[in-house]
């Protein structure tokens, strides 16, 4: 299994930016994936999880609910993060994560997952 994470930068507060996913190993359609962070000091938050499992689907923190989207394209094994009025408080180094669909997303981000990328550095800043 292997997780890469890629779309980070430097953004003004505000901005936007995409992240993407790709998944190698895994079938979409059994994994879940979930986004999460960690800044300088802090520990690491789970962000956001998108699940195929029928009674299931998306899944977000409430410190990112309507301004982050995931969203997956299970034809190129790739999820995306697309993140919309961007703050400084977002400044984290954003990974990309993968567990089998057992427990539902909300699980997931709070306890993590079994398989990790490395991460994509997102800095907001003016």
């Amino acid at each position: 299994v292997q997780l890469q994470a890629s779309g980070g930068g430097l953004v003004q507060p505000g901005g936007s930016l995409t992240l993407s996913c790709a998944a190698s190993g895994l079938p979409l359609d059994v994994y879940a994936i979930g986004w999460f962070r960690q800044a300088p000091g802090k520990e690491r938050e789970g962000v956001s999880c998108i699940s195929s499992a029928a009674d299931d689907g998306t899944s977000y923190a409430d410190s990112v609910k309507g301004r982050f989207t995931i969203s997956r394209d299970n034809a190129k094994n790739t999820t995306y993060l697309q993140m919309n009025s961007l703050k400084p408080e977002d400044t984290a180094v954003y990974y990309c994560a993968a567990d089998l669909i057992v427990h539902r997303c909300n699980y997931y981000l709070t306890y993590g997952m079994d398989y990790w990328g490395k991460g994509t550095q997102v800095t907001v800043s003016s």
